[in-house]
């Protein structure tokens, strides 16, 4: 008899034996788009064409259209690598203490007062990315109310991100219909938020129109981030690689925190400029009134930190730490940050240039010319292009570029400018 039971048991759970291998538990998870920016690389990696161009990659290529090494970071690769006392322990929550006491001086300048006074709450980051996350987390733990405003355009996951950390957010005015700064439109959109609101500024090389506001512009903008007692939050991916020049490329940040002394959000990215895009390094730095307080808010992005990836990766913090901690090689590594911005620039005339060479039709009736490409900072044009223009380029000539129409200038090089 209970063999029967065993052999009819057996039999009954047939049916649900064969539905546990044969359907996954997770087969109603839809597929979900591609990344708008990645996934033009994967079409341009899939397209047969001998005669193709990218410029949708937002990573720097040299004149024959090849990633680099920066001579400087090679330099401290070799210095680390003969290193025999260097370890592969655990990073501090933190991050590497070499790292961290440079980076905010990079940004804030070296005479900051904030600086000196230790006014500045530092946690290494998993590049710019990771530190808007970790900004996003922190102020939705102490400020759950904020609405987050962000640039109409601006780079795609700005929005994402902080959404993930349960903010609200919205857009407010950026761009004219000329490829300009709309100023009256973003001042007007900012003035109306809600006191307390968290406003997303880039302090350089606006990401994607490469459109920024001149100094005067920005004392305005403060002017309305002071009347609004705004949360603050300065993403600066492209410091020295926008202009060639470190200190240049960080004036607006400098004029609120160091002339204005107001408390902000720094977050940092040297993937552009050491062309580190594949270490994930970064940094977050959190402004504030006195050093007591700076303590407190890094102990608790601290608590942030662990849950969520517990300790930074090492490599990259000591690339970073020895190039700037080492004069020489510190020097070099501004020459560089020149080159690569010359050379991008460069490429934005010739661009202009063989577009007037070839006569070609205007992106729209409100342009006179070209000029706005050239008018624009940092590695990307923003053309005015629509996405119906775009996917003429892409499907008749293998030219490949996001579908609102900006170009990576650093994808174009004396070999395909014309072609």
């Amino acid at each position: 008899m209970a063999r029967t039971h065993l052999l009819l048991a057996s039999v009954l759970l047939l049916p649900a034996l064969a539905t546990c291998t044969t359907t996954s538990r997770w087969s109603a998870v839809p597929q979900a788009p591609p990344d708008p920016i990645l996934g033009v690389a994967t079409a341009y990696n899939a397209d047969p064409a001998e005669m193709k161009v990218n410029l949708g990659i937002g990573a720097y290529r040299n004149n024959e259209g090849k990633p680099i090494v920066l001579r400087c970071v090679r330099e401290a690769e070799k210095k680390i690598a003969n290193d025999e006392t260097a370890m592969k322990e655990y990073l501090p929550i933190q991050g590497l203490e070499a790292f961290r006491k440079v980076t905010s001086a990079v940004i804030f300048g070296e005479d900051s007062p904030a600086v000196k006074e230790g006014r500045i709450a530092v946690v290494q980051s998993l590049s710019g990315t990771g530190a808007l996350r970790v900004a996003g987390e922190f102020i939705a733990k102490y400020n759950p109310g904020t609405t987050v405003y962000i640039s109409d355009p601006s780079w795609g996951n700005h929005h994402t991100i902080f959404q993930r950390c349960g903010l609200q957010t919205k857009k407010y005015r950026y761009l004219s219909e000329s490829m300009g700064l709309d100023i009256d439109g973003m001042l007007e959109d900012l003035r109306a938020a809600p006191e307390g609101s968290t406003f997303i500024l880039h302090t350089v090389a606006h990401n994607p129109t490469g459109v920024d506001p001149t100094q005067e512009q920005w004392k305005k903008i403060a002017e309305v981030c002071k009347e609004r007692n705004a949360i603050l939050v300065f993403d600066t991916a492209y410091q020295g690689y926008a202009s060639g020049n470190l200190e240049g490329d960080a004036w607006s940040l400098r004029y609120f925190a160091n002339e204005l002394d107001m408390e902000l959000f720094v977050t940092q990215s040297y993937s552009k400029n050491f062309g580190l895009y594949g270490e994930r390094i970064g940094a977050l730095n959190v402004l504030c009134k006195d050093k007591t307080t700076a303590d407190r808010v890094l102990s608790q992005l601290k608590t942030v930190v662990r849950p969520m990836y517990s300790s930074p990766q090492l490599h990259g913090a000591r690339l970073v730490a020895g190039v700037l901690n080492e004069p020489e090689l510190k020097s070099l590594w501004n020459v560089e940050l020149k080159e690569m911005a010359d050379r991008i620039n460069e490429m934005r005339t010739a661009l202009v240039g063989a577009l007037n060479d070839i006569k070609c039709p205007l992106p729209g009736p409100q342009f006179a010319d070209w000029s706005h490409i050239t008018r624009q900072i940092g590695m990307f044009a923003y053309t005015g292009l629509s996405e119906a223009h775009c996917k003429v380029l892409t499907d008749k000539y293998h030219i490949y570029c996001t579908k609102n129409g900006r170009f990576s200038m650093a994808g174009g090089n004396p070999g395909n400018g014309k072609d």
